[in-house]
């Protein structure tokens, strides 16, 4: 969703340039700004569920090697 944004953002921006709209091009900053927040959000959120996925593999492990012994 980020990706859109931004990219809605630019297209805001640059009509804003073409028509020397000054309200477009800063509507178009600040969605262009909201959509970079929204990607790193969702990156920061695949990169901590990544982490949690590897905790419970290697509670898993440890699980399974406690009662192999």
């Amino acid at each position: 969703m980020g990706s859109l944004e931004d990219t809605k953002g630019k297209v805001k921006q640059a009509a804003g340039d073409l028509t020397d709209n000054s309200e477009l091009k800063r509507e178009g900053a600040a969605q262009s700004e909201k959509g970079e927040a929204e990607e790193q959000a969702s990156e920061a959120r695949a990169e901590a569920e990544s982490h949690e996925l590897s905790a419970a593999e290697k509670e898993l492990d440890e699980q399974a090697a406690q009662k192999a012994r």
